[in-house]
């Protein structure tokens, strides 16, 4: 399986790494994915790769 958010969709992206003579070279770039556990509406518990921006989105969600 491959590390992308379970909640937003994001993932690797690519793009081009510039050095001072202006050459490119192609490189990519991961999202910072960490692995948690998350309990559904069911009550079932379930390993995810969630962004670190999720993870912030609901930690401050929780406490409303």
């Amino acid at each position: 399986m491959s590390r992308v958010c379970s909640i937003c969709n994001k993932g690797k992206m690519s793009g081009n790494t510039v050095s001072h003579s202006n050459r490119k070279a192609r490189t990519s770039w991961s999202a910072n994915v960490q692995k948690i556990k998350l309990v559904d509406d069911n009550g079932r518990e379930s390993s995810e790769y969630v962004c670190t921006r999720c993870m912030r989105t609901m930690k401050k969600n929780e406490n409303k």
